[in-house]
This record gives C-alpha cells, structure tokens and sequence, in this order.
C-alpha cells in the first residue's frame, strides 16, 4: 500500500468494520467466508471482519499524475484463532506509470 499520494485532494480511503460474533452476518462477511473456505481448504466463520478501500488512489511520485489511479481494497478477518488478509485489485487496474515513480524497481504482491 506504498506510494499512494491523497494530499492533493484525489482519492479516498474507506472502511467498514463487521463484528459477527453473536450476529447475523451480511452478505459481504459470507463472501469473506467462502473466499476464505475455498482458498484454505478449510471451515472457517468469522468473528471480526475489517474492510479497507483506497478508491481513485494517485501515485505519490517526482512528477504526480493524477489523472492515473487504482482502487484497491484489503479485507482482515479473524475468527479469534486464525487471521487472513485478502488484496483485492481491479483487474487490469493498476494506472499508474511505474516509469513516473522516483524509485521504479516496483512490484505489487507481498510475500
């Protein structure tokens, strides 16, 4: 989440935050569960769910471009014992110009 600039106006960051211990669940938090599931091949039911959007989100760089955004969002779930993080991009979503960055040996992913 490295080198996103808001400090000229463009862009917003939003969160949500579902906690679901002793309630029902809305559908997002479902479709938490079921990525989760899926993914690790295991029952899963969340807890406690955290949301995180960065919308229109500017490169912070040398020589700015605002006209050339992501938007990108990381989900945190728990179910008091196990902790997973999903990044969600938007396919083919990513506008920055890696060539406009002041370092651009870059790379989206973790490990």
């Amino acid at each position: 989440w490295d080198n996103a600039d808001f400090s000229r106006g463009v862009g917003t960051t939003y969160y949500q935050e579902f906690s679901t211990l002793n309630t029902a669940k809305p559908p997002f938090v479902r479709d938490v569960e079921a990525k989760v599931r899926r993914y690790m091949r295991s029952s899963y039911s969340a807890a406690w769910t955290l949301k995180i959007t960065w919308e229109k989100a500017p490169v912070y760089s040398a020589r700015p471009d605002t006209r050339k955004t992501i938007t990108y969002q990381a989900v945190l779930t728990t179910d008091g014992f196990r902790s997973y993080i999903l990044m969600l991009y938007q396919d083919r979503g990513m506008q920055w110009d890696y060539t406009r960055l002041a370092d651009t040996n870059v790379l989206i992913g973790y490990t």
